[in-house]
């Protein structure tokens, strides 16, 4: 039985203290079940994240395929992202898992994720802290993050008339089919892309389900301007939501059914994928 093929994408800056115990945490038992490659994408670190990955590259010391690329210029978390969805397209993986090389979010629940996955037979998966919202505190979450993280998730349900426990956890796993169906390419560089991909996957339907995991703040240093953050996450909300419901066009990643070209022919992102690869 031929197995299904798994991308874990690694968004990586600065991640030199953890970017080695992140990879080893990724459980073995998943080659099992699926043809698995991790990617990691430095994007343009200023400490020597991208050397750390070449070593454990070149000692063969990772219990998977391994593939480093680097951006020469920074492209922002969300810029990041666009590059790797796209060479999950252009590779032709099923799934892709969206991890962070600070290791905020547990390799060890992926397991778990993904039988969520495969068994209700989803678009996304997103691994919350917010469902025990207790549990994040208890793992570190600072106050003023989990009161935030709540007042910018009850906005987000009202405006766009959903139930989501958590719109802001960056531990996801995505259909690529899902991903091949969406402009992902013309959201933001920054950090609401994943607002942004989220709401263009509610508007083709996508089923989507939330999978409580634990919380962990540890020594990461937090990249996010939260006044900027918040902002942008209202905006782009309100937008999307006055885009859909008054019928209003204010922005062409927001149309409903969109079938702007297809992702993987995307010239820019192409560019910067082949940029990404030539670093060694």
């Amino acid at each position: 039985m031929k197995k299904i093929k798994l991308l874990i994408f690694i968004v990586a800056y600065n991640a030199e203290k953890t970017i080695q115990s992140v990879i080893n945490r990724i459980p073995k038992k998943l080659s099992l079940i699926y043809d698995i490659e991790v990617l990691i994408i430095d994007d343009c670190s200023k400490d020597h994240t991208f050397k750390i990955c070449k070593e454990i590259l070149k000692s063969k010391k990772s219990y998977f395929k391994l593939n480093i690329l680097y951006n020469s210029k920074n492209q922002g978390y969300g810029g990041n992202q666009k590059i790797g969805y796209h060479y999950s397209i252009k590779k032709k993986f099923d799934f892709v898992v969206l991890l962070h090389g600070d290791g905020q979010y547990a390799p060890e629940e992926l397991p778990k994720l993904l039988n969520g996955l495969q068994n209700d037979k989803l678009d996304v998966v997103i691994g919350s802290r917010m469902i025990k919202k207790k549990n994040a505190l208890k793992g570190g979450m600072p106050l003023y993050k989990l009161i935030g993280n709540i007042i910018l998730t009850k906005i987000q349900n009202f405006f766009l008339n959903k139930n989501l426990a958590e719109f802001h956890s960056g531990y996801r796993i995505y259909s690529v089919k899902s991903l091949k169906s969406i402009p992902f390419h013309l959201n933001t560089n920054d950090f609401h892309f994943d607002t942004e991909i989220l709401i263009q996957l509610f508007l083709i339907n996508s089923k989507i389900k939330e999978i409580s995991i634990p919380t962990f703040y540890g020594n990461e240093i937090c990249h996010v301007n939260g006044m900027k953050y918040a902002f942008n996450i209202i905006k782009t909300t309100l937008i999307a939501s006055l885009q859909n419901n008054v019928d209003l066009k204010f922005s062409k990643k927001y149309i409903k059914n969109n079938q702007i070209r297809k992702l993987y022919k995307n010239q820019i992102i192409d560019k910067l994928l082949v940029e990404a690869k030539k670093r060694n």
